[in-house]
């Protein structure tokens, strides 16, 4: 039972997780460097720190835990500004391939780089089971024939009908800006297997991984804010800041859409406290999280008529890509 609870939470946050754009399309009149930044404080330090709070016993602190060890805190963090890297060109993955491709390719690759490096980096290469490898083989599968049938949609489909879909796709261009967002994304995982020496024994197993997961979005919130507050001056767009009249607006949107984006870790944090009896999908659990958001993605890609247009083999070959994807969640544990 602890299993299906498990893997039940990690999707809802998951699910989370893919709708979090949507909240983003409701804001009025920012440029992107400003509302991108404005919501990241919700989702990388406000939410983040509510949830470290959860995993803090009476009478300790966070300050003190990632002061006695700063070594885990450090190297936490230092992955954290990769990864930092890796959102903002997730951003722009999305922008030229649209949510469902754009998420799909980016989390590909950050599903299977990050389920193999953090174990490798930390010296845990042991806990890399077949069973693991051939999960994740079976989920960057379930990827590639998404990817796939976004190719087949960009082939068949008229420039002005892509334009339509996404105002800004560029097939090539939108390819590479994704696997380098994968590549900088896998440090999340990097980041929080180095900060898993950050807890204390009595903090109950769901909120174990949480203060580690502040320090790494932290990092990132480091990382976006320089880029942000340079563009900021670069385009002139201080002034988003002074509208008085669309703050209360805005910053509704983006606390939604920065809680939807955080409940991908919290919850990844709660499925993990009910899966330590199954130390594979502990393992595979970044693997299971990532293919739950590529799912969703292309549901909510369908929801917004990005796949308008395709003809009946490119559906089928996607819903395909979903089936396998769904399937890799299991595999691990049925091997």
């Amino acid at each position: 039972m602890n299993l299906i609870i498990g893997l039940v939470i990690i999707a809802i946050g998951a699910f989370c997780q893919s709708s979090s754009y949507v909240p983003i399309n409701k804001i009025k009149a920012w440029s992107w460097e400003s509302y991108w930044i404005v919501q990241g404080v919700f989702a990388w330090l406000l939410f983040p720190l509510l949830g470290a709070l959860l995993a803090v016993p009476s009478g300790e602190s966070l300050f003190a835990l990632f002061a006695s060890n700063p070594k885990a805190s450090l190297l936490t963090i230092l992955f954290g500004m990769l990864w930092g890297v890796g959102g903002l060109t997730f951003g722009l993955s999305m922008r030229y391939l649209g949510v469902a491709l754009g998420q799909s390719i980016a989390l590909g690759t950050c599903s299977a780089l990050g389920a193999i490096l953090g174990p490798v980096f930390t010296g845990h290469a042991h806990d890399l089971t077949s069973s693991v490898i051939i999960g994740v083989v079976v989920t960057l599968i379930g990827i590639a024939i998404i990817g796939v049938a976004g190719a087949m949609k960009a082939a068949a489909l008229p420039e002005e009908e892509r334009k339509k879909a996404v105002k800004d796709f560029n097939f090539g261009k939108g390819i590479a800006v994704a696997l380098l967002a994968g590549f900088m994304s896998a440090c999340f995982n990097i980041g929080l297997s180095f900060g898993e020496p950050l807890t204390w024994e009595q903090t109950p197993d769901i909120f174990k991984s949480l203060p580690a997961t502040l320090l790494v979005t932290f990092g990132g919130f480091l990382t976006n804010a320089v880029y942000c507050f340079y563009q900021n001056s670069k385009n002139k767009t201080w002034g988003d800041y002074k509208q008085k009249a669309l703050w209360r607006h805005n910053l509704l949107f983006c606390a939604l859409a920065g809680l939807l984006w955080y409940s991908q870790f919290f919850g990844l944090s709660l499925g993990k406290g009910f899966l330590r009896d199954y130390p594979t999908l502990i393992t595979f659990s970044w693997c299971i999280l990532m293919a739950l958001n590529v799912t969703f993605s292309n549901v909510w890609g369908i929801i917004l008529k990005e796949w308008k247009g395709a003809d009946r083999k490119t559906v089928i070959v996607l819903l395909i890509g979903l089936a396998v994807l769904i399937f890799s969640t299991f595999l691990p544990q049925l091997i």
